[in-house]
């Protein structure tokens, strides 16, 4: 019976094999009562990323205080950044620029970090490095724009020097906050500005992560509802193949965020955030509100992520289907309804609605 259940003909060498399959099976249910969470947890081998060096990062940028677009502090923000990937050996390229906004024109630069692979088409990871501009108080962003840019410093250096088939840019976006209302032409200045540069040079990216306040402690980030379909599916593949299924949440949320402008230009895009975050646009987004634990997490899901998203785009994949975009920035998918602007009043896990 033995033999002819694993289609061997010696009873001996099937029982010893038979045996070795109980034992591997047993090792993992023992590994899943242990609460590893799932049995590919107890086998993966997880991406290098140091949590604590993005937390360093995010701790140095606070440092300098409020880092609102166009101001010195934004200013001191970007010589960090740039310094720190010349030491790794990264090329660093500063896009910058003037932008018409309520408080006048003010100059702003996006940091491109570049990691070159076999192929030049690009795979974009993202965020924001700026500061909410605030009369009322100081505000110094260590999720809400701090966060973000630890994560990509961390993640450009553990990239540095990688063979990757794709190239990717790490790119730090300035003035994705509005100066005062969120509207279409208050808001993403700098990924409005990178996204209309490269459609003019024929030179969008293949695919696009944007990560934004993924620092909270209590981590919990929610798919974005425009976001592309096959690609917002193979982050989350990562993070339940690591055992981070608990902060990547089944339920949807519509946000505008930098992702939005490359996503109008059909390009495959994805959006990570933590939106029910309490302490949102206050005096209290300070660093005692993030963990090292949570920029690790997020970190290790790209890393891992990243080789499906190479190999799926390998195989060619089509634009996005099914996204109109309006004039005023608003999107529908599917009949999912409208995208709430970034950054939409959202302090707990009901929908968000749009702040005047």
């Amino acid at each position: 019976m033995i033999s002819r259940i694993v289609g061997l003909r010696s009873p001996r060498l099937a029982t010893a094999v038979l045996v070795l399959l109980v034992a591997a099976t047993s090792s993992m249910t023992l590994a899943l009562l242990a609460g590893t969470g799932t049995i590919a947890t107890a086998q993966v081998v997880r991406p290098r990323m140091d949590g604590a060096a993005a937390l360093r990062h995010v701790e140095r940028l606070v440092a300098i205080g409020p880092r609102p677009a166009g101001s010195a502090g934004s200013a001191q923000a970007r010589a960090y950044i740039t310094g720190e990937l010349k030491k790794w050996g990264v090329e660093a390229r500063v896009q910058s620029f003037d932008a018409a906004t309520p408080h006048g024109r003010l100059k702003m630069a996006n940091v491109i970090a570049v990691i070159p692979g076999k192929r030049p088409e690009v795979i974009v990871i993202a965020g924001h490095y700026d500061t909410k501009f605030f009369r009322e108080f100081r505000f110094v962003g260590a999720n809400d724009g701090g966060s973000s840019a630890g994560l990509l410093l961390e993640l450009a250096r553990q990239l540095a020097g990688s063979k990757r088939e794709y190239t990717c840019w790490i790119v730090f976006l300035d003035g994705e906050e509005a100066r005062e209302t969120w509207t279409a032409t208050d808001s993403l200045y700098g990924s409005r500005h990178l996204a209309a540069d490269l459609a003019r040079r024929h030179a969008l990216p293949r695919a696009m992560i944007v990560a934004d306040m993924i620092g909270d402690r209590d981590l919990g980030i929610r798919r974005e509802a425009a976001s592309t379909g096959w690609l917002t599916d193979l982050v989350w593949a990562s993070a339940h193949r690591l055992g981070h299924g608990r902060h990547f949440l089944p339920d949807a949320l519509a946000v505008e965020d930098d992702h939005a402008p490359f996503l109008r230009r059909g390009v495959p895009a994805t959006l990570l955030i933590d939106f029910d975050f309490p302490p949102w646009h206050t005096a209290q987004d300070t660093l005692d509100t993030i963990s090292a634990q949570s920029l690790q997490t997020v970190g290790e899901v790209l890393l891992d992520a990243l080789p499906a998203i190479e190999t799926r785009l390998s195989r060619g994949s089509a634009r996005p289907p099914g996204i109109s975009w309006s004039g005023s920035g608003s999107a529908t998918r599917s009949g999912r309804g409208n995208i709430e602007p970034c950054h939409a009043s959202a302090r707990s896990k009901s929908p968000a609605t749009i702040r005047s």
